[in-house]
């Protein structure tokens, strides 16, 4: 996992010194850090334990992990982070189709997980903000707090759409500096 191998190298330790204080294999902590890599429960709480972190934490944030409703804007951007920037389509919009076939707080209470790449926490935020008027519900506290993209984005990322889009785009995405056509959320 990056992840480890990361947190191992800001701490300015050798796979061999984390093999040491973790009580894993150095072959373990090879693995660990090599992607693709299933690793058990309790060898990451060894290693974030090794590491100065609470191994219990390992297990909190499965449990949390775990807890999440099915479909939500956060699996929907873990799902994005695990398939890469480009199939931010295909999983904001199964997460507009879920939540469309049974509105649910659940599905938009979480914040998409930390990694997720700003302009689509911004648009992300922007689903939350239109889906959540739909049904004349507040708006989650993390949607509120995302702020504008710094430079405008046009996400069609068709040129020819662009005058279109600064025209048509409603204010949930305007005010994030997002430019999208009026029908973004629409279904054929």
């Amino acid at each position: 996992m990056r992840t480890i191998r990361e947190a191992r190298r800001r701490r300015r330790l050798s796979q061999r010194e984390l093999s040491r204080r973790a009580g894993v294999s150095f072959r373990g902590i090879q693995l660990l850090e090599a992607p693709g890599h299933d690793a058990r429960l309790s060898t990451l709480g060894k290693v974030a334990d090794a590491l100065g972190l609470p191994a219990a934490g390992v297990r909190r944030a499965l449990r949390r992990y775990l807890a999440e409703e099915p479909g939500s804007a956060f699996c929907a951007s873990v799902r994005i982070l695990e398939d890469g920037f480009d199939s931010w389509k295909i999983h904001l919009f199964d997460f507009v189709d879920r939540f469309r076939s049974g509105p649910a707080l659940a599905l938009v209470r979480t914040p998409p997980a930390a990694e997720l790449d700003p302009s689509l926490v911004a648009l992300l935020a922007s689903i939350v903000d239109a889906l959540c008027a739909e049904q004349g519900w507040d708006v989650p506290d993390w949607s509120a707090a995302v702020g504008p993209l710094p430079r405008p984005w046009f996400v069609s990322g068709i040129e020819n759409l662009k005058a279109s889009a600064l025209q048509e785009s409603p204010v949930r995405f305007r005010r994030r500096n997002l430019f999208v056509l009026s029908n973004f959320l629409s279904r054929a």
